[in-house]
């Protein structure tokens, strides 16, 4: 007789609570990391990656369960079953009432795609968990060119450190008075499709064209593509809704500030705004706020304020004996007030590398994610960069002006879409 593997869970992280409560078909709180790899992909070999890449990643095998006070991951028998890609991108992962991992790999032709519900990790995360599964696919794939040189896989962090929950770790109980004030900003809208498919629009360029753009206005690749989105976004507003500032939420890698090496969500949330009325239309102007903004918010002392802020509710001896439906209703009333305060929101997961040896058989990767708003999510790789628009609406005026900014500097930009509809 088979002994059954023994149950085992843990509670979410602290960043990851926001999600379940607040992801719905029109915002499934999932995002996509895409490998573009040289040739077609074979399923089976695929397959075998991904059961050993799991067996690195255990909490991966994982279903999120209710609790009385607390969501948490349970450990599970299913095995993760790559499949030919079927459905829209970013679809559902996460059903209440259904035991089902949170993530998902499928293919198409030469691509790689892996769906991840947020609250299982953040995108630094999931994108170790996709390096070591190309990892496991290349070497097996292309076995005969790494006969006695095989290489080494640049994620070495134990199983226990993969865990880590660094929320906690980190947590100083350090907090000052100040209140989050949300100021209201400009909301775009638009005409959203019938089957809540969001439309992306994934622009690849060199790395090296925009950051000489980016120097000539002596500013970082991202701050240059964060006003630019900014412009773009001016031009479709009316005349009346100048008065208001667009606002834009852009997530922060806690690792780069605070020691860790954890798979699940280790991010913070810094805010970049501009106002139209107050301070004009000049792109040097807005690069200049947007990069004063940056310089600003990017500071372990403020990223610190804001963690423990979050993970304050968390050591609150009263929250914690509050009942789950009562959490939830709070965590959807706390969404919804912040999404007052946000216009559109840009992600840059920043450069991607894999051991050299891998290198020559991926062509690029790329990111994005489940939008109820216009999104960037940018990523690099070699020269090639990759700037995907996800949007919720139907129209598609704001990619077109941002994508023309940059042509008309001469940038070359290769433009795909999910749509027939393309520029």
């Amino acid at each position: 007789m088979t002994k059954k593997k023994p149950v085992e869970w843990s509670r979410l992280d602290n960043a990851a609570k926001i999600f379940p409560p607040n992801s719905n078909e029109k915002d499934t709180k999932v995002f996509r990391f895409v490998a573009e790899l040289m040739d077609d992909i074979d399923e089976q070999m695929l397959q075998e990656a991904v059961e050993k890449t799991v067996a690195v990643f255990p909490f991966y095998q994982s279903v999120l369960r209710k609790g009385v006070f607390w969501y948490y991951l349970e450990n599970t028998d299913i095995l993760p079953r790559v499949k030919e890609e079927n459905k829209l991108p970013c679809s559902m992962l996460y059903y209440p009432n259904r035991r089902n991992l949170l993530f998902e790999v499928t293919y198409y032709k030469k691509r790689v795609n892996l769906e991840v519900f947020h609250a299982l990790t953040d995108g630094t995360g999931a994108l170790g968990f996709l390096k070591t599964l190309l990892y496991f696919y290349i070497i097996k794939r292309y076995e005969e060119d790494f006969v006695g040189k095989f290489p080494k896989l640049d994620y070495d962090a134990s199983i226990a450190q993969k865990m880590d929950d660094s929320f906690l770790k980190h947590y100083s109980g350090k907090t000052t008075s100040n209140k989050i004030k949300i100021t209201k900003a400009h909301h775009i809208l638009g005409r959203r499709p019938i089957d809540n498919r969001i439309k992306i629009i994934e622009g690849t360029m060199s790395v090296k064209e925009i950051i000489q753009l980016a120097h000539e206005h002596d500013t970082t690749l991202t701050v240059y593509l964060t006003a630019l989105f900014i412009y773009s976004i001016y031009q479709e507003m009316s005349v009346r809704n100048r008065r208001l500032p667009i606002v834009l939420s852009i997530p922060v890698n806690l690792r780069s500030y605070f020691p860790s090496v954890t798979a699940r969500n280790f991010f913070g949330t810094i805010y970049v705004s501009y106002n139209f009325s107050k301070s004009g239309n000049d792109l040097d102007n807005i690069i200049k706020e947007v990069k004063e903004g940056f310089q600003r918010e990017l500071t372990q002392e403020k990223l610190e304020e804001h963690m423990n802020k979050l993970a304050a509710l968390e050591h609150n001896a009263f929250a914690r004996v509050v009942p789950l439906s009562i959490k939830d209703f709070i965590l959807r009333m706390a969404s919804s007030i912040s999404d007052r305060g946000i216009t559109a929101s840009v992600s840059n997961i920043g450069k991607i590398t894999v051991p050299g040896e891998l290198a020559p058989y991926i062509k690029l990767f790329d990111c994005f994610t489940s939008a109820r708003r216009p999104q960037i999510c940018m990523c690099s790789f070699g020269d090639q960069l990759v700037v995907s628009f996800t949007s919720p609406f139907v129209g598609t005026d704001i990619q077109k002006n941002f994508f023309r900014m940059l042509t008309e500097q001469n940038v070359q930009v290769t433009i795909v879409s999910n749509t027939k509809d393309n520029m």
